[in-house]
């Protein structure tokens, strides 16, 4: 089964899904009165996603993944599992260069920088791109919830919240783990200018 949020041109994609996967179980997140980021639209999905893990992906990402593939790849203890690879990206995710587990995160054209724990050598990292295709488990929505209070982002709209934020601030708290995908073809197709290159990868 599927969950799809919505919001620009919501009515325009939900009739498409009635048409064109009305063989398909798929349930419809509603963002119409406000975007939520992707933290906040799991958060709000709660409900639909049910009591199992679950995959995550952007839907402006075509990609050759293998999903079985990273399935296999996610750790009993994992609360999150993401999809990363070693392509040129302004913003990256460091990782333990042993365990893989997530330990803070960095933009080379600002400077900017997090990490986990301080005592850790950037350097020393693996500094990965994330592709936006992430496994997660229900053990994540309590961590949303208490991130949620923390954060004081309760209001009458839902919870609005980016994922790195809340990666990077549960990962202190539970392991996420990042899976270096190798040769992972990935296209943007949320541009004008990719529906070509989007046309001739798929």
């Amino acid at each position: 089964s599927f969950v799809v949020n919505v919001h620009h041109f919501a009515d325009q994609i939900v009739q498409y899904l009635q048409n064109q996967w009305s063989e398909t179980e798929v349930a419809i997140s509603d963002e119409t009165d406000a975007l939520l980021e992707t933290g906040g639209a799991i958060k709000k999905a709660q409900p639909l996603l049910g009591n199992e893990s679950f995959l995550i992906h952007n839907v402006d990402i075509l990609s050759d993944c293998d999903i079985r593939w990273l399935e296999s790849q996610v750790r009993p203890d994992a609360v999150a599992t993401l999809l990363v690879s070693a392509r040129k990206s302004s913003r990256y995710f460091l990782f333990h260069p042993d365990t893989m587990r997530l330990i803070g995160w960095k933009n080379v054209n600002t400077g900017d920088q997090i990490l986990v724990d301080p005592q850790v050598d950037p350097e020393k990292c693996a500094a990965l791109a994330f592709s936006g295709i992430h496994i997660l488990s229900d053990k994540v929505f309590a961590l949303m919830d208490e991130y949620a209070r923390e954060s004081g982002l309760e209001n009458d709209n839902g919870i609005r919240f980016p994922i790195k934020d809340f990666y990077l601030w549960a990962a202190s708290r539970a392991p996420i783990y990042g899976v270096k995908a190798e040769n992972l073809r990935l296209l943007d197709v949320g541009k004008l200018d990719a529906i070509a290159p989007a046309e001739e990868f798929v």
